[in-house]
């Protein structure tokens, strides 16, 4: 009994001794694992947080472009961006609104929320299809400057084909119809292309039309 009292003292000598080297590194180390945890869930909660609140906010929008409240619609939404801006919810929020004001003939309020969306989305499909409404609204407000500049960015390839047309129809309001129809032309071509790259279905319907407006700028 005493000699295991003797290993029993000798080991609690080598942990005291051990705990003064490295105690202090050993508490640190506790402490930063405990911050780390108790910050990552305050993040989540943050989060769910924001979520929950810009859910809300999106859902006004929706009922706003219900009942065609543009001014509603516009308020919520410039809300929803200046309080939660990276949320899903935002962009989408901008895109709903901005259909609504067009709607309601107010494309010039329109256009400021299509831009937001357009640099601000995070998904690539989304920031396409924004500036491909907002090239949109340009070119029926006649702004076909603005218009090209929306459009000179290289989209996905799902977005590529309607792009290439818009631009056709810019250059054709323009009177440059040789510009036209080469990019009626890029727009045939890109619509082989994902039809070929990504098992797309047949566009028929689609490749008629660009096809026609081609031939009919190629004869202005």
């Amino acid at each position: 009994m005493a000699v295991y009292d003797l290993e029993e003292q000798e080991q609690l000598a080598e942990l005291k001794t051990w705990w003064k080297l490295h105690g202090n590194r050993v508490t640190s180390l506790v402490t930063v694992a405990v911050l780390a945890v108790a910050g990552w869930q305050g993040w989540n909660w943050w989060q769910r947080e924001q979520s929950t609140q810009a859910s809300a906010l999106y859902a006004g929008v929706e009922k706003a472009a219900v009942a065609k409240d543009a001014k509603q619609a516009r308020q919520l939404t410039g809300e929803l961006i200046d309080k939660f801006p990276r949320t899903a919810y935002a962009p989408l929020a901008a895109m709903l609104s901005a259909r609504v004001q067009v709607e309601a003939g107010e494309s010039k309020n329109a256009q400021p929320q299509l831009q937001w969306a357009a640099e601000n989305a995070g998904d690539d499909a989304l920031r396409d299809l924004a500036r491909l409404r907002l090239a949109t609204v340009l070119l029926d407000d006649k702004s076909y400057d603005e218009a090209l500049k929306q459009l000179a960015v290289t989209p996905g390839s799902a977005f590529a084909p309607r792009y290439a047309e818009l631009k056709g129809d810019v250059l054709l309001a323009q009177g440059k119809q040789a510009e036209a129809v080469a990019a009626y032309q890029a727009g045939i071509a890109a619509l082989e292309t994902l039809r070929k790259t990504d098992n797309a279905p047949p566009h028929g319907a689609y490749l008629d039309l660009l096809k026609l407006k081609m031939e009919a700028a190629g004869s202005q």
